[in-house]
């Protein structure tokens, strides 16, 4: 009788590891799917995304489409927007660029159809932080613009918020930005204005401040790492359950004539 409870508990712990070996492989697997799915997502979304900063300028989002606005279909957009700078309004952002840390320059453009939306006018570094000290000129009166439409960043930065009241800002919070200036009627995303034909063409050590045409546009896609990591996973599951098959068809064999021994 207690061997046979022995070989009952054998069993059931034999059963209760293949459930557990056929869930672990299950997730393994599924995860490994997703993780495919996901490659296949951003591949898309990086062809979406080159297409359109590759396209030729056409005008943003007026009023009427702002609030279906979203990063699946307007990030990155190639715009063009005319209207005039309102420099007296503008704000420093906090950033770091491959020119160093300082600041964007996000200065208010009304347009010509009484609107405004925030340009990205470029970087400067912290001793270019005031106007006066700038090389560019500021350009003066109704102005064309052309850039990459960018989506509000309403968050901070990282492991650092906003603070408004101190004119301290570390992220493109569009909104914030022009409740405290005190704008009206503004757009819900912001342009990064594209370096001017004379400035991509200066000399690198003297750029002309602000200097334009920054925007990283970078996609991490290490979904195919992650896949092959979650089949292998899957892998092993089979490869262990095919161990420890092996060894229990293996004991199982090795007590068989003893138990024919004790029969004769």
């Amino acid at each position: 009788m207690a061997e046979q409870a022995v070989r009952q508990r054998s069993a059931s712990a034999r059963v209760a590891l293949a459930v557990c070996a056929a869930l672990a492989f299950a997730s393994f697997f599924a995860l490994g799917t997703w993780q495919v799915e996901r490659r296949a997502w951003k591949l898309d979304l990086i062809a979406r995304v080159d297409q359109r900063v590759h396209a030729p300028a056409a005008a943003p989002p007026g009023r009427n489409e702002w609030p279906t606005v979203n990063a699946a279909n307007d990030e990155y957009r190639h715009v063009r927007l005319a209207g005039t700078f309102l420099h007296d309004k503008e704000t420093l952002v906090q950033a770091s660029t491959k020119l160093g840390a300082g600041f964007w320059v996000l200065t208010p453009l009304r347009t010509t159809e009484g609107t405004v939306v925030l340009v990205n006018r470029g970087f400067v570094p912290p001793e270019a932080r005031e106007r006066s000290a700038r090389t560019a000129p500021e350009p003066q009166g109704e102005t064309t613009v052309a850039g990459l439409l960018r989506l509000t960043e309403p968050k901070g930065g990282f492991l650092r918020k906003n603070d408004p009241p101190g004119d301290r800002w570390f992220s493109r919070d569009v909104q914030a930005i022009a409740a405290t200036r005190g704008l009206n009627d503004v757009a819900p995303y912001f342009v990064d204005a594209e370096a001017p034909p004379a400035q991509a063409t200066a000399n690198a050590d003297t750029p002309a401040w602000p200097a334009a045409g920054l925007t990283v546009i970078a996609f991490p896609n290490s979904h195919l790492v992650y896949a092959l990591t979650w089949y292998g996973l899957a892998l092993m599951v089979l490869i262990a359950a095919w161990f420890v098959r092996r060894g229990e068809n293996a004991a199982h064999a090795d007590t068989r004539p003893a138990e024919d021994a004790r029969r004769d």
